[in-house]
């Protein structure tokens, strides 16, 4: 008996043993999966997929059902679950005796958004013709979730072999040299702060992650095994790595979905440095490119110069990464890497600081007024200024500025940093960002855009952005089965161009496209004219041109091809000025292009054209892709299939289209151009002008930034006026002698700005002496006029939007009153705060500008030239946005009152409230800093700022106080004296 009840206990303690053994273990994997430590054991086997499925749907996981409330016209509140494995989606309107309504995917048509009701969608179902029906989400976030999930639904239940749209994560995070902590799947999975997706997709997986770092003390494998770990631990896929680049501590590393692997090809990878003269790998850019099927794709992660003064040295870090990143086609060396790819994302630690007061910006931050900081954003002003990232999108920003936060939280920013110099302010900032360029009339779509807000080892945030992207096929063979059949062609009827250059030489076009065996010139130009110094009008005509011959002949295919142009010089063969045109907009009889050339990051002109496209009959079928199942319904005025990235306008929804709008003879773009034209001013200023000014905005996302006007004196971010920059002259008001038109033509494009006449213009005389000295004495009376009333016409804001003009009251009171204080006399000041204009701007006139500064247009006045027309320098100073105010007009200099170039909006929130500068003591137009000293007698501390870094003219006009004084030069009176004559005051 006491055997049997021992036996009995000894077996109930093996089998307490056995279930404690088993969670030990159980609690040890959890720990290693949360932790990504140890490799996941392989996913549990799939159910078998449909006959249909195609390799793409073999590896997908299976999915939950998710259910939405939505709001119906006749049925009320009802719940609606989308079952992306079986493919239908179930209607449960409980209300009454309706039951459960299943609706399959094949019959559903369309799906359309609304711009005016972001959370409303209205779905075709079974036919055109019958009545839509109309859903009201809970919010803008839900709806979108859903429609993803009907695209995801769409792509997993098509008879396609190959995907039409992909999904892509971009990521940056400087570490700040810290090691990183045992998870970042917040960061994968895009949770945090911003425009973040909805629970139910956002653990889908992506098909290609990007993630780039600044500051990652791990090497490349440790590093790139740490990401592969997080990726499994949610999505349970082993993902493939394309490449990792690094230079320094800078990592980029991009990874694809197994099933994808065989559609990647011509990986490419490079980097380049841009830190102390190109030569040190502490800044610069790393970047890795590849084909997508036939889709090109390009990543590069950054780490430009960091401080809040150095705007010009970042802006140059751009161009040098644009011009020295070698990626992509190695045939298309004569376009830098904006026009390399079908799409280019660009991240990193760009180092753009906000110009404003640090209280001021936590004061905002706080009531997350992110809209009124954007307008102190360095970087979107510099993209406002057209001086980097020239054509690059971003998402619109909803989340605060991700650096300079106190490691190991979250809860406060910390903004001093000590250095052996002193104290250094750094301001919150948006410091990381991500940003992406894409040829016209491609499909993609920024789905999120935000930061982490729980991980904290660095004092920088990790910065998030996902994006739907259309791909297309691979076409596997280079030329037409059968030679004997009809081959499609591409004719090109003439080609007109504007390019900024003073040469007077004979140019050629090169076009080069995937869909070209190889690369075709054009003759040299056989119409050439210049009647503006430092602009060029060229044209071909039809016998010029060459007849372009496509390796594919099928219009599903030439849709999705680009052309890229380069104008070069018959002289060395050098590129004036590249572009993109989308053969998609061209498919018909004979079609117009008309975009922008760009060379380096820089614009340099305009291009148009008319080009006719010739395909088979038997090849010219078409099928609608994924992405195509949507279009947008701009406030009730009909849908816009697709969403495409036109070339042209950006209003909130239809950066979609299929078929873009076309282009009206009047579109982009450089104000200089409308002079050379020949067209009249006033229907450009009418143009610009339905009821009032529209204020000068830049895009961010899917709205409108509204922009203060920066102050009219020479700052340390912008170059020198002692070179002629047409990128920044603007037209005139008015002019008098021409009456307006009611003729109104709204813009299609990014500017409000004319590069061709309209087809019809009205008779425009060329300028004469006596049209210009008409123009110079109107223009005077009506500056006389307006300065009478103490408004300066230059405002670019109506007065509902001034909210958006940020400016730091508490210092413009103060430098109000010690003004009153200092100039009581004063009866008519140069600058006082004004009421929005109807008029752009209030151009100065020329006899005003030449006493202000002595090297430019020398002692003597300037008399008119010999053909009676303005000079390049004459139409700069008349134009630009400067103000060239007479000597007599000029504010006394009041000692130690220098504004601080650094952490405050002085410099460009401030416009209304600037001091004006005193006339530079300098005598002629020093070209280097050894001159500008030598000129001031203070060439004894050459030297010291070369040794310092400060040899360079344009850099040393972003120079402050305590870069003087850390280049040696100890006496307060020589660094006032140079900083009262840098280049920045010269106007």
């Amino acid at each position: 008996m006491e055997i049997d009840t021992l036996l009995c206990k000894i077996s109930a303690l093996v089998s307490l043993l056995s279930s404690l053994e088993k969670k030990v273990l159980k609690a040890l994997q959890d720990a290693v999966t949360n932790h990504n430590l140890a490799v996941q054991p392989n996913p549990p086997p799939l159910e078998p997929t449909p006959i249909n499925a195609t390799s793409v749907k073999n590896h997908a996981r299976q999915l939950p059902v998710h259910s939405f409330q939505v709001k119906m016209v006749r049925y009320g509140r009802q719940t609606v679950s989308v079952d992306v494995d079986v493919g239908v989606l179930l209607f449960d309107r409980k209300a009454g005796s309706f039951g459960v309504e299943r609706v399959s995917h094949d019959r559903i048509l369309q799906i359309m958004k609304f711009q005016s009701s972001p959370a409303k969608v209205r779905m075709v179902v079974d036919s055109h013709h019958n009545t839509p029906w109309e859903m009201t989400f809970e919010s803008a976030r839900k709806r979108d979730a859903f429609c993803q999930l009907l695209q995801l639904m769409k792509t997993r239940h098509s008879q396609l072999s190959e995907p039409d749209v992909i999904s892509v994560f971009a990521g940056t995070w400087n570490m700040g040299g810290s090691p990183p902590p045992r998870s970042l799947r917040t960061w994968v999975t895009c949770c945090g702060l911003g425009q973040t997706p909805d629970d139910s997709i956002a653990l889908l997986p992506h098909d290609i992650y990007a993630l780039g770092t600044q500051e990652n003390p791990q090497g490349e494998k440790e590093w790139t095994e740490h990401l592969k770990a997080t990726l499994r631990s949610y999505t349970h896929i082993d993902f493939k790595q394309v490449a990792v680049q690094s230079l320094w501590n800078m990592r980029l590393a991009v990874f694809v979905k197994s099933e994808h692997e065989s559609r990647i090809s011509h990986v490419n990878t490079a980097s380049v440095k841009t830190g102390l003269g190109n030569t040190l790998g502490n800044k610069g850019a790393v970047g890795i490119s590849f084909l997508f099927n036939g889709t090109s794709f390009g990543f590069v992660n950054c780490h430009l110069t960091s401080g809040s003064e150095k705007v010009l040295r970042r802006n140059q870090n751009f161009v040098d990464i644009l011009r020295l990143l070698s990626l992509g086609d190695k045939q298309l060396g004569a376009f830098d890497i904006s026009l390399r790819f079908t799409h280019l994302f660009w991240c990193g630690d760009l180092n753009y600081r906000l110009d404003l007061d640090v209280q001021d910006i936590l004061k905002h931050v706080s009531k997350r007024e992110f809209e009124e900081l954007m307008c102190a954003d360095q970087l979107t002003r510099e993209r406002h200024k057209r001086k980097a990232f020239l054509h690059f999108k971003e998402e619109k920003i909803a989340f605060p500025p991700t650096y300079r936060y106190e490691r190991g939280s979250r809860d406060c920013y910390l903004w001093q940093k000590y250095k052996t110099s002193g104290v250094r302010v750094n301001v919150p900032s948006w410091c990381d960002r991500i940003l992406w360029k894409s040829y016209p009339d491609t499909h993609i779509m920024c789905t999120a855009y935000g930061c982490t807000d729980d991980i904290f080892t660095s004092d920088h945030s990790p910065v998030f952005a996902t994006f739907q992207v259309g791909v297309t096929s691979q076409f596997s063979f280079k030329t037409d089965p059968n030679s004997g059949m009809e081959r499609a062609w591409i004719e090109l009827e003439g080609i007109e161009a504007i390019v900024k250059t003073a040469s007077k030489a004979k140019f050629f076009i090169e076009f080069y496209s995937s869909c070209l065996e190889e690369t075709r010139r054009s003759s040299e130009n056989d119409s050439q004219s210049c009647d503006v110094p430092g602009f060029l009008k060229l044209a071909w005509s039809f016998k010029q041109l060459p007849k372009l011959l496509p390796i594919k002949s099928d219009m599903e295919y030439l849709q999705d091809q680009h052309l890229l142009l380069s104008v070069k010089s018959c002289d060395g063969f050098e590129s004036y000025g590249e572009c993109c045109v989308a053969l998609r907009s061209l498919n018909g009889a004979s079609e117009q292009f008309e975009t922008f050339l760009s060379h380096r990051g820089e614009e340099m002109g305009s291009i148009r054209g008319r080009v006719r496209i010739h395909v088979p009959k038997d090849r010219r079928g078409t099928r609608e892709k994924i992405y195509e199942w949507f279009c947008f319904e701009k406030d009730g005025k009909g849908p816009v299939r697709g969403h495409t990235s036109p070339a042209s306008t950006r209003i909130q929804i239809n950066r979609s289209s299929a078929a873009p709008p076309k282009l009206t003879p009047s579109s982009y773009t450089n104000p200089a151009y409308f002079i050379f034209e020949g067209v009249s001013v006033a229907r450009r200023v009418e143009e610009a002008l339905p009821q009032r000014r529209d204020p000068q905005v830049i895009w961010s996302g899917n709205e409108a930034l509204q922009l203060p006007k920066l102050s009219g004196r020479q700052g340390f971010d912008r170059r020198p006026s002692r070179r002629s920059d047409f990128t920044e002259i603007e037209i005139p008001a008015i002019l008098p002698q021409y009456a307006p038109t009611n003729e109104l033509h709204t813009p299609q494009t990014n500017s409000s700005y004319q590069l061709f006449p309209a087809k019809n213009p009205s008779p425009v005389p060329s300028p004469s002496g006596n049209a210009i000295s008409q123009y110079q004495e109107q223009t005077s009376q009506s500056r006389d006029k307006y300065h009478g009333k103490n408004i300066v016409q230059d405002s670019t804001l109506p007065e509902k939007n001034l909210r958006n003009l940020y400016m730091n009251h508490s210092e413009i009171i103060r430098e109000k009153a010690r003004r009153d204080k200092l100039l009581p006399e004063r009866a008519n000041p140069i600058r006082t705060a004004k009421a929005p204009s109807v008029f752009p701007y209030t151009p100065t006139p020329l006899a005003q500008c030449q006493n202000s500064v002595t090297w430019m247009v020398g002692q003597q006045p300037l008399g008119p030239t010999g053909d009676n027309s303005l000079t390049a320098l004459q139409i700069a100073k008349s134009l630009s946005e400067v103000d060239f105010f007479p000597t007599e007009q000029r504010s006394p200099s009041i000692p130690n009152q220098r504004p601080s170039y650094r952490n405050g909006p002085t410099m460009h929130g401030e416009r209304s409230y600037s001091w004006e500068k005193e006339v530079s003591v300098l005598q002629g137009a020093p070209e280097t800093v050894r001159e500008l000293l030598s000129t001031l007698g203070l060439q004894k501390y050459t030297l010291g700022l070369s040794l310092n870094g400060w040899d360079d003219l344009d850099y040393f006009s972003g120079i402050t106080e305590e870069d003087l004084r850390a280049a040696g030069v100890t006496n307060p009176s020589h660094r006032r004296r140079i900083l009262e004559n840098l280049p920045r005051n010269w106007n």
